[in-house]
């Protein structure tokens, strides 16, 4: 550590001396050397770390932590097991199930299916059989599927009769049935893709009409691959991008070659700090590269331009190096601090890939600007003169002509642009105000893909893949779970959740208990009730038992104070599931003794909606906390509470812009919505620092107002509209992807950096026209 610290000593004594005149160009070369050996050592160093690099697509992650009902959760899953641990494989029949050839390959799957690793269970029709009290007392158990074409006719009408069976393992429609597998709990990703690969390869044995796969493992693997593909297609457009743009900005080789070397040492440095870290990337992390190339680009941008500016001017080489690091170094660093404290305000959210999101996007932020400061004037310094100043060192450059146009035609019409957006802004706002939080579990997946295909396909015909779990707590201490009034208040929470609420595919003591007395009553579907008598009650009970306590377990926890009513339904989103959540607390209010039991809404499905709820004040926390910080760098560097606002304002009508854009369209807010506000000020804000800093500097020089304004927009305006037109351009980008999230992130942050330099170049030179008075 004391080596670092003296390095950095070291390096803050170099800067301090090159930029005072200290240092001439044997001992500048020197010093180059240096951080030439010193980086490059890091750069190697990071690129080693690249091995440990992963991809993750965790559904735990999402999940809140450390409020009352993850603790409650958690406290259940230990009592039970994991609610979303399982694989539902449907497979089709469009001539119909009921074929003897194809139960008999059914039964064979389902046999093979024990084999895979990590499979726990495997529960079809051809393995279920029907317990059975015959007269005399003789218990048998008799198979719901007989392999016998003969007998099938009667097997159907029986199975069909049983609504324990129905949508559950049977299709209503008879074209399908659906075989539960239950994995080994909380298994990571390489034991999940081990025992997807074992599933699909017992699967691709067999010849069906159409075999449907989902589950947690299923889809974090195909998550996984997506991920995958899209980082690749992402850093490879971004590369095109950064080489297109550059071209158009300094047309030369040189002006293509140098900032790239920064560009992709940022991005190999922050990877491989999330490699040196065991940082898996996520879901969000695959954005990463774009946001690095693109934002590294608005530094590269600033800082090449004002070389080539001073290089126009007729300053030397080293001189205009000097002036260059002295003019946009601070401005640099300011947006660099600026644009990471936006992301870094994303720890507020409690979803811990967005918090992994904006920790490694700030810190690429800031080793882009490390980086962009220390290699970029070593590079000018080793390079000849780029060619695009040599040709036109003595020529007027178009961009003058076209900004000092808009800059008289914004002090023309200075009383009623601020007119303008102020009402575009109370548009915006009743837009926002339309908008409304909600998420699916496979949200970010188009629907002509064959995973949301599958999907759907198991939500309509087996009564959802989202989990359902309502945990029931004994309150009274001397009541039992095997107390039929007890039963009684559970049954008509269960019915109500299976007729109203529409849950399927329910688990329950109840449930149990009726088709165990059923079974009793040599499996006459009129007995399919609860026992009438404690006497009756006592011999299910004994006859449950009596098979071990594996069943029961399943339904009530060790101490006998906790049972389960579990299910799925279809993934109809927080909305509508929070709205069906409270009719049913207001059912259990009504209806239900709550002296004697306490239902408790819960599971992984519920937590990440309790999380989403929270989503809309804690991103306000974040935006809150980064404008306060942006606002005391702008009081520290002004020292004038009217800059303060002045610096703000044009930044929040960006956010408005999108708000606005969001409720009139329909845009939940949700995960990937959420942070699109926070990005798009943390780098909205960079052109305004930009701006006001290039002021500061030209008043410093004696300028009046006016005039300094007038420099300032001509001067800084073409890197203002080029690094737009670049940060836009590369999150236009993320339109390509297939992720539907990051789809809706790329479109609406590319409009707020367009609506932000507008802003820039129109309300902000008037609001400093207004309202700054020069000391």
């Amino acid at each position: 550590m004391d080596e670092v610290v003296e390095m950095l000593y070291s390096f803050t004594v170099m800067i301090d001396e090159v930029l005072t005149q200290k240092v001439g160009e044997k001992k500048l070369k020197k010093y180059s050397r240096w951080i030439i050996l010193v980086l490059t050592s890091l750069t190697l160093f990071f690129l080693y770390n690249w091995k440990h690099l992963g991809f993750t697509y965790e559904f735990e992650d999402f999940l809140p932590k450390g409020n009352s009902e993850a603790d409650f959760f958690a406290d259940y899953r230990d009592r039970f097991s994991s609610d979303n641990d399982f694989i539902l494989l449907a497979i089709e029949r469009e001539a119909g199930i009921f074929e003897e050839n194809f139960l008999k390959d059914i039964e064979k799957i389902s046999d093979d299916l024990k084999g895979a690793r990590y499979v726990e269970q495997v529960v079809s029709l051809t393995t279920l059989k029907e317990f059975r009290l015959l007269p005399g007392g003789v218990a048998v158990q008799i198979p719901y599927l007989h392999l016998d074409s003969l007998r099938l006719d009667k097997d159907s009408a029986r199975i069909f009769s049983h609504p324990e069976l129905v949508n559950r393992f049977i299709a209503s429609d008879a074209k399908s049935l659906c075989i539960f597998l239950k994995h080994r709990d909380y298994i990571g990703k390489e034991k999940c893709d081990t025992m997807v690969a074992d599933i699909r390869t017992i699967l691709s044995g067999y010849n069906f009409d159409q075999i449907r796969l989902t589950g947690r493992a299923v889809g974090q693997q195909y998550y996984v691959k997506k991920m995958q593909n899209e980082m690749m297609l992402f850093v490879s457009l971004s590369v095109v991008l950064v080489i297109l743009f550059l071209f158009i900005a300094f047309r030369s080789v040189w002006g293509i070659l140098l900032p790239q070397v920064v560009l992709f040492g940022a991005l190999i440095w922050v990877i491989g700090a999330m490699g040196l870290f065991r940082e898996p990337i996520n879901v969000l992390l695959i954005v990463l590269p774009s946001i690095m190339f693109v934002v590294a680009m608005s530094d590269v941008i600033h800082m090449v331009s004002k070389y080539i500016d001073n290089l126009r001017e007729g300053i030397e080489k080293i001189p205009a190096i000097k002036n260059t690091m002295k003019e946009i170094g601070m401005a640099t660093l300011l947006t660099s601090v600026t644009t990471a404290v936006g992301f870094a305000t994303l720890f507020l959210i409690g979803i811990r890939p967005i918090q992994v999101f904006g920790i490694y996007t700030a810190l690429g932020v800031l080793l882009a600007f490390l980086l962009t400061f220390f290699v970029l004037p070593v590079l000018f310094l080793f390079t000849r003169t780029p060619k695009v100043v040599r040709e036109s060192k003595y020529n007027t450059p178009v961009w003058f002509g076209f900004l000092s146009k808009c800059f008289r035609y914004t002090l023309t019409y200075r009383k009623w642009i601020p007119a303008g957006f102020l009402i575009f802004g109370l548009v915006a706002v009743y837009g926002i105000s339309k908008i409304e939080t909600n998420n699916y579990l496979m949200d970010d997946i188009s629907e002509d893909t064959p995973m949301k295909q599958d999907f759907n396909y198991l939500d309509q015909h087996y009564g959802g893949v989202r989990p359902f779990e309502l945990a029931i707590v004994l309150v009274d201490s001397t009541a039992s779970f095997w107390d039929k009034e007890v039963l009684i208040e559970i049954q008509q929470i269960e019915e109500y959740l299976e007729l109203e609420y529409g849950v399927g595919r329910i688990n329950s003591l109840p449930s149990m208990l009726k088709v165990a007395n059923r079974s009793l009553h040599a499996g006459q579907k009129d007995w399919y009730r609860l026992p009438e008598s404690n006497r009756e009650l006592n011999r299910v009970r004994r006859m449950i038992t009596a098979k071990g306590d594996e069943l029961l377990a399943m339904l009530i926890d060790s101490s006998g104070r906790m049972t389960r009513i579990s299910g799925g339904i279809p993934d109809w989103g927080n909305k509508i599931v929070t709205e069906k959540n409270k009719k049913l607390l207001d059912f259990i209010r009504r209806e239900v003794d709550t002296t004697r039991i306490r239902p408790v809404i819960t599971g992984t499905a519920h937590l990440l909606d309790v999380n989403m709820r929270t989503l809309s004040a804690s991103m306000m926390q974040g935006l809150v906390l980064a404008s306060a910080i942006i606002a005391l760098l702008m009081g520290v560097l002004y020292r004038s509470f009217s800059m303060v606002v002045i610096a703000l304002i044009p930044n929040i009508f960006p956010l408005l812009f999108i708000g606005g854009i969001m409720g009139f369209l329909g845009v939940d807010l949700k995960i990937t919505t959420a942070i699109v506000f926070t990005i798009a000020f943390g780098i909205a804000v960079d052109d305004t620092i930009h701006f006001l800093s290039k002021f500061k500097l030209e008043l410093n020089k004696g300028k009046k107002t006016l005039e300094a304004l007038r420099v300032t927009y001509v001067s800084t305006g073409k890197a203002i509209i080029l690094t737009t037109l670049i940060l836009s351009s590369g999150f236009l980008m993320l339109l390509f992807s297939d992720f539907e999230g990051t789809f809706i992130m790329g479109l609406l942050v590319s409009l707020s950096l367009v609506f932000a330099v507008i802003a820039d170049l129109l309300l902000l030179p008037v609001l400093i026209v207004f309202f700054f008075r020069k000391k």
